[in-house]
C-alpha cells in the first residue's frame, strides 16, 4: 500500500511539474516554438479543429499576454510603496484569464478539470475566446488585432470602444496584429514537417 502511494506521489510531482514548461528559447519563432515544446502544437492543432481559430493567433495573443510563462499574473500594488494592496486583476496563467471569464469558459465547456497553468487548457480558453467574439461581435478568428482588443476590453467593452480613451492599447494591439502574421508566414514555412512529425508520433511513437 505505502509502495503504491509513493508511486502516486511521484505521478503527481511529474504531472504538475509537466505543466510547468518554461518559455520557448526562441519565442519569436512560432516553428521553433512548436519544435521545441511538441506537445504544445498539438494543442494548437486542437484548438483548431475545435475551434476553427487559426494557430498563429491565438499563439501571439499568449505571448503578448504572458510571454509564455505558466504562472504570469500582474504585479503586487503597493500603498506608500511598500504596503501590498492586492494586484490590478485576477488575471493568471498562460493566456492571463481572469477568473470570472475563465468560470464563464468553464461553465460553457464542461471542462471542469482545466488549469490556467496548463497549456493545452489555456489554448482551449483562448480558442473558444475568439471564437465568441466572432459570434458576439463579428470579429473575423483570423483578425489578431481586432481579437486582441476585444480580450483586452471584453465583448460589451469593445462594443463600447472603450479601447479608444487608452492611447497606449492601440500600439500594443498593433504588435499582436505584426506578431501573428510574421507567426503565419514561418508557420506555412514548418506546417508540413510539423504536421508529418506528429502524425507519425501519434501512429509510430
Amino acid at each position: 500500500m505505502k509502495h503504491r502511494l509513493a508511486l502516486l506521489s511521484c505521478f503527481f510531482v511529474l504531472f504538475l511539474s509537466g505543466c510547468a514548461t518554461p518559455p520557448p528559447k526562441d519565442p519569436e519563432n512560432i516553428c521553433a516554438i512548436f519544435k521545441e515544446n511538441r506537445s504544445w502544437y498539438k494543442a494548437a492543432v486542437n484548438t483548431r479543429n475545435k475551434w476553427g481559430v487559426p494557430v498563429h493567433v491565438p499563439i501571439a495573443m499568449m505571448y503578448q499576454e504572458s510571454s509564455f510563462k505558466h504562472n504570469a499574473r500582474p504585479p503586487m500594488q503597493y500603498f506608500l510603496g511598500f504596503i501590498p494592496t492586492g494586484r490590478a486583476s485576477s488575471a493568471y496563467g498562460y493566456a492571463q484569464a481572469k477568473t470570472m471569464t475563465w468560470d464563464d469558459y468553464v461553465k460553457e465547456t464542461g471542462n471542469s478539470w482545466s488549469s490556467r497553468t496548463n497549456f493545452a487548457d489555456a489554448m482551449d480558453f483562448m480558442g473558444w475566446f475568439i471564437a465568441k467574439t466572432h459570434k458576439v461581435n463579428g470579429v473575423s478568428k483570423w483578425d489578431a488585432k481586432n481579437q486582441y482588443l476585444n480580450y483586452h476590453e471584453g465583448w460589451g467593452g469593445y462594443r463600447r470602444g472603450t479601447y479608444r480613451a487608452k492611447a497606449w492599447l492601440g500600439p500594443v494591439a498593433d504588435r499582436v496584429d505584426e506578431r501573428s502574421r510574421r507567426y503565419a508566414a514561418q508557420y506555412n514555412t514548418c506546417k508540413d514537417d510539423l504536421d508529418s512529425s506528429w502524425l507519425w508520433r501519434l501512429f509510430f511513437g
